[in-house]
């Protein structure tokens, strides 16, 4: 009974914070993560709540992916490859220079490492309430978090392999690359087809809500796929999301999926983000902590914002890309958890990786609003 009274309080929390911040004209996310923290104070996230929050972030990038078009996807796979790759160079750079000069060489590298993936929840939101998702700018971004994510998933394999083998494990390396070409292939190109044969037999079961049902199946489904294969499960819902994006029944499943998102799961995410935030550790950040922030910041904007312009974008909109790329979250603690694991790196990280996260996931929402006002 008592989770239940503290999902009433986080979900409670959630619209009277967002409908706060969006009255002094600040995006909704901002506010619902910063009524997380207050509740934070109070009360301490469980593993029921975390798999609620978990739901939320994988029905949020799964409506992305239903609110982006295909040809678009295809269309931007050039400069998302830019955006990924000058970005996740970039700042591995500044993640091994800023920590070099504090931790032993090894575990730079793999500081480096962990600075590479962007977590898009943040950025998505807040273009879905400007209305700038399904743009060329949006999906450059989506694409791309999608390459750069791969790309640090890869980095981090490299390092751990040398830093405990004294040398690179290709086999492993090789497992990641075939994994994500064989699910991006098979999602672009036989997705869409295949998803709505499906929903033509989905569509003869005359029971309530049998298309929202199963859209929420093969969601589940394929999120725990990609994490299977040694991928982000957001991948596998933004991907999911992309092939029903493509069928006739989008409009049906996506206002149902609104409903069922906005209502309940996606607000629990954004409290329960603000929830796990611990403000003693943020208090208590040293020198290394707040130098290699910085660096998180400036490497995104730099790196992918270079890598927008290579790309074809003018400089303004270069910008908008390397601001939407900033946020750091799951994917990042997901790597470090495994470098922990692993032995290969200290508990300290811990602190620095929760600063990071803290700063880049408040700075970037009210950062692109401006941008986008301008």
């Amino acid at each position: 009974m008592e989770i239940l009274l503290l999902i009433a309080i986080m979900l409670a929390t959630a619209k009277v914070m967002g409908y706060l911040f969006e009255r002094i004209g600040q995006p909704v996310v901002l506010g619902q993560i910063f009524g997380g923290l207050l509740i934070g104070i109070f009360f301490e996230t469980n593993p029921v709540i975390a798999q609620f929050s978990n739901l939320g972030v994988l029905l949020l990038l799964f409506m992305a992916g239903l609110e982006s078009e295909l040809e678009e996807f295809k269309r931007v796979g050039k400069q998302s490859v830019f955006v990924a790759g000058v970005g996740v160079i970039v700042a591995f750079l500044f993640g091994f220079g800023v920590a070099y000069f504090f931790v032993p060489f090894h575990e730079a590298v793999l500081y480096g490492a962990l600075m590479t993936p962007t977590s898009v929840s943040i950025t998505v939101k807040v273009l879905m309430e400007l209305r700038k998702l399904n743009t060329r700018e949006g999906t450059t971004i989506l694409a791309a978090a999608v390459v750069d994510d791969v790309l640090g998933i890869l980095v981090l394999t490299v390092a751990i392999s040398m830093i405990k083998g004294g040398s690179v494990n290709y086999s492993s390396l090789a497992e990641v690359l075939i994994s994500v070409s064989l699910l991006l292939f098979f999602f672009l190109y036989f997705g869409p087809e295949i998803a709505d044969r499906v929903f033509r037999y989905v569509s003869k079961i005359d029971l309530p809500e049998s298309e929202t049902a199963f859209a929420l199946v093969f969601l589940i489904v394929f999120a725990y796929l990609a994490e299977h294969l040694n991928l982000a499960s957001i991948l596998g819902a933004y991907l999911t999301g992309l092939a029903l994006g493509q069928i006739p029944k989008k409009k049906a499943i996506m206002e149902h999926m609104n409903v069922l998102g906005y209502s309940l799961f996606i607000p629990l995410f954004f409290v329960e983000v603000g929830m796990r935030i611990e403000l003693s550790y943020i208090l208590h950040a040293g020198l290394f902590a707040v130098l290699y922030t910085t660096a998180a910041i400036v490497s995104k904007v730099i790196g992918c914002g270079l890598g927008a312009r290579l790309g074809g974008f003018d400089w303004a909109a270069s910008l908008r890309i390397g601001v939407g790329m900033i946020p750091r979250m799951g994917v990042e603690l997901a790597m470090l958890a495994v470098a922990m694991s692993s032995g290969v790196i200290s508990g300290d990280a811990l602190t620095v990786a929760i600063l990071m996260i803290f700063t880049t996931t408040i700075i970037t929402p009210p950062l692109l609003k401006w941008l986008y006002s301008r």
